[in-house]
Formats: C-alpha cells, sequence, structure tokens
C-alpha cells in the first residue's frame, strides 16, 4: 500500500455518519439535507436533450475510446465561455483541457506539478502546499499523497473570511511549490479581490510556485458584479500567458449537474501540457456523450440565469429567518451560509448542535470544524457550521424555521 494513505484524514461525510450512528430522526418531519453541497435544482433540458441526442444520432458514441484532450469543438466551447464571462482570450487549443470534474481535477493536478522534492521525509526540506483554512478536503489530500507539507492560511472573519495571504511568513513562502485558492470560497463564500490577486501573483514570480485557482461556484452570486476569476486578474495585469496560473471550473454548480461529472481547465499552456501527458496515463477522458452534453452547458446561459434567480431567492428568504439566531450573514458568493451557532462569551459545540439538530428536526448541517484544522490550538471551524441551501426553496426555508425553533428552543 502506499505509505502516504495513513496521512489522509476520515472525509467530512464520514465523519458526519459516525457522529449520527444509532440516531433516529424524529419522525413528524421529513429529511432535508443541508450538509453536503450537492445541487437539488434540475438539470437544465437542453443538457439533458443534447446528451440524448448525442446518442441517437451516433450509435458509436458508446463504442469508441475518447480521446484525452476532447473533442476540438468542447474545448472551444470551453474557451468561448472564458471569453464571455471574463473577456479573457483563451487559445482551446493549448490553453484548455476537459477533465471530469473539478474534484478529479484538483487531486490529479497535484500530483502532475509536484517537483520531485516533495517526496522529501523530513518537516524541514518537504515541499509545501498553501491551503485555506477551513478548506475543501480534497486540497489537503492531494498535498499529502504527494509528498507535501499543508501549510493552513488562516481566513479573517471581520473581512467576511478572507483568506489571509499576509499572514505567510517568508520561510514557508520559500519552500511552496503549488497554491490552492477557491474563490468564491467552500464553505465560507469568500471571493478574492484583485489586491489578493496581485499579492500572489508577485510571490509566483519570486518563488516560481503553481497558483491552482478552484473556481466552481463563480456563477452563483448575489450582486450584479460577478465574482473576479484568476484569468480575469492575470489578464488585467498583463499576465496574458497566465504563467504558473491554472483556473479549474465545473458544469456541478453552474448548470446543476454534479452527476455529469464534467468540467475544464485553463490557463498556463506550459503546465496543462504536461498535465495532459500525465492524464494520458491516469485513464480519464470524458466520454463523447458527455461532452455533447457539455458543449450545450458551455454555450447556453439561460439555464444559469434561471439557476441563480434560484440561489438569491432561497438567500433572501432563509437570512431573516435566521439571523437573529445564528451568527449569519450573506456571503459573497457561492451557495452556502458559514454560520456562527454560538457566541464569544457562550461557545456552542457544533457537533453537538449537528448531532441534535438532526435528532430533533431531521435536518442535516455539516459541523464546521470538519472543514478546517486546528493551528495553534484553534480550528476556525469550531461553534460554526455549514448550511448548504440546496434543496427547493420551501425546503430550505422549511429547514430555516427548524434550526430557528431548534436553537430558541436550547
Amino acid at each position: 500500500m502506499n505509505p502516504l494513505l495513513h496521512r489522509l484524514q476520515p472525509y467530512p461525510f464520514e465523519r458526519l455518519r459516525k457522529l449520527f450512528e444509532g440516531i433516529t430522526p424524529n419522525p413528524a418531519y421529513r429529511s432535508i439535507r443541508m450538509g453536503i453541497g450537492e445541487p437539488q435544482h434540475d438539470t437544465p433540458e437542453v443538457i439533458r436533450r443534447a446528451m440524448v441526442q448525442a446518442i441517437e444520432r451516433h450509435p458509436s458514441a458508446l463504442a469508441n475510446y475518447p480521446a484525452t484532450q476532447g473533442e476540438s469543438t468542447l474545448r472551444a466551447a470551453c474557451a468561448g465561455w472564458v471569453t464571455r464571462r471574463y473577456g479573457v482570450d483563451c487559445d482551446p487549443a493549448t490553453q484548455v483541457l476537459p477533465v471530469n470534474g473539478s474534484r478529479e481535477a484538483l487531486f490529479s493536478l497535484a500530483q502532475a506539478v509536484f517537483p520531485s522534492s516533495a517526496s522529501a521525509t523530513s518537516a524541514s526540506s518537504a515541499t509545501v502546499v498553501l491551503c485555506p483554512n477551513p478548506f475543501y478536503q480534497i486540497y489537503e489530500g492531494a498535498a499529502l499523497l504527494a509528498g507535501a507539507e499543508v501549510h493552513y492560511v488562516p481566513s479573517v472573519p471581520a473581512r467576511n473570511f478572507a483568506t489571509d495571504w499576509e499572514s505567510i511568513p517568508e520561510t514557508i513562502w520559500e519552500r511552496t511549490a503549488l497554491v490552492f485558492v477557491c474563490s468564491p470560497n467552500n464553505p465560507t463564500g469568500a471571493v478574492m479581490p484583485m489586491q489578493e490577486w496581485e499579492l500572489l501573483f508577485e510571490r509566483s514570480d519570486r518563488y516560481g510556485f503553481v497558483i491552482a485557482s478552484d473556481e466552481c461556484y463563480s456563477e452563483i452570486y448575489f450582486r450584479d458584479e460577478p465574482p473576479l476569476g484568476g484569468l480575469q486578474a492575470a489578464y488585467a495585469r498583463g499576465r496574458t500567458d497566465f504563467r504558473r496560473l491554472v483556473m479549474l471550473t465545473s458544469l456541478s454548480k453552474r448548470s446543476s449537474t454534479p452527476g455529469l461529472r464534467s468540467g475544464f481547465v485553463a490557463g498556463d499552456a506550459d503546465i496543462l501540457s504536461q498535465y495532459l501527458h500525465y492524464r494520458t496515463y491516469h485513464g480519464c477522458a470524458m466520454g463523447t456523450a458527455v461532452q455533447a452534453a457539455s458543449i450545450a452547458a458551455w454555450s447556453d446561459e439561460a439555464h444559469v440565469v434561471e439557476n441563480r434567480a434560484l440561489y438569491r431567492q432561497k438567500f433572501a428568504q432563509v437570512l431573516p429567518i435566521l439571523q437573529d439566531v445564528l451568527d449569519v450573514s450573506l456571503p459573497d458568493a457561492g451557495f452556502y451560509l458559514w454560520a456562527g451557532v454560538g457566541s464569544e462569551k457562550t461557545p456552542q459545540d457544533e457537533t453537538l448542535f449537528a448531532r441534535d439538530l438532526f435528532a430533533s428536526y431531521n435536518v442535516t448541517v455539516l459541523p464546521g470544524s470538519y472543514l478546517a484544522r486546528s493551528v495553534g490550538g484553534h480550528n476556525p471551524g469550531s461553534g460554526r457550521v455549514r448550511l448548504a441551501l440546496v434543496a427547493s426553496v420551501e425546503d430550505c426555508v422549511d429547514a430555516a424555521r427548524r434550526i430557528r425553533e431548534f436553537v430558541l428552543r436550547r
């Protein structure tokens, strides 16, 4: 077995299952799941129809191995979306590569870009990966299995949980090979402004690390101005070759298609060339029917506007119900509420909160500590829970009312 496997911590949802073991939720309430960020909106007809037609019109679509690089028409659709969304020129032949969802790509990209020194065994010599804290757990797993040391970068609650890149000491920057950026952030919803991108670009030029920008929540936002993207920030600063920058995105959240397992990466052509070489061995080419559905999805914005409107409606109705019983506010973007369940004077255990809420009201939320790591004796997820507003508007409002009643009764 891989000797590094023991470094992986249990996945948050495995921990949640253990937390709920032996509990039978109150049968007076039907289940509402707010624990996992799995969109529950109907998949748009334009995407379903494109996939069915691809099989019906081309019976051989399932009979041949697809190319790892994907069809040129898919890469062109992805590049076209980048141009429309960010005002950025992107070469579909060299700067775009389809992937089977951003999760798969985030993990494999780390394995592909790491230097050979990543196998170092001592903490003083190990290559470093910078990871926001709290964070999407794949970042940590990818880094650990590449033999790296993870440096957890704190968030700042006073700045809507923005990542505190300024807090990183010079000795860590010097050993950094990869930086994971998540904007909009999971779970906090924070969006990185230009000045933070400029800091990372300057450090990348100085120390030579790669920036992997996870942007799968970019199309769910609540204000008129859409979130700034990594390629967009680089392009605006004259970095038109996107040097040492790779953006990763997905259709799962944008188009409510988590089961399609479709996304793409875009950025530095030199990195993507080597990553493509890695992927030919990795065995993860996208099926042609999925490619057809993906082309339809990236080429259509009407369903995205409708999807975004549903999320805006949910936040507009849920926040007034919860704001006076939880420490919670509108995030910059994304579909999560990063809610405090107590206060500095009366802190509450977020795991007991999640367990008792499930038992009493059959609502599932995720303890914030499961999405973070303790640094200096403090876990930034302590006293918080993540609420994923992924169910219908009616279910999200119903869940919010149950949570409110639960808090008031406690």
